[in-house]
């Protein structure tokens, strides 16, 4: 598996920068383009619902979130 790959951001008009590995980084991407948003207000929107949790793991789990889901829906077509 790649190293991280860090991304910049602009949050709550803060540049800052997130760094995550490529994988999270197509399932955020594939979030953004089905919700029809940019990469960058989706992160934005997940900063602020994250509460104390660190971006970068709120940002991960929130990628697992989404495949997981995508994994009931097809069990339960089949």
């Amino acid at each position: 598996m790649p190293g991280l790959k860090k991304r910049s951001v602009n949050l709550a008009g803060h540049a800052t920068s997130v760094a995550l590995e490529p994988e999270f980084w197509v399932v955020l991407e594939n979030i953004a383009k089905e919700r029809r948003i940019s990469l960058a207000a989706l992160i934005a929107e997940l900063d602020s619902k994250r509460g104390e949790s660190l971006l970068a793991s709120f940002c991960r789990l929130s990628a697992l979130a989404f495949v997981q889901g995508r994994a009931t829906i097809k069990r339960k077509k089949v």
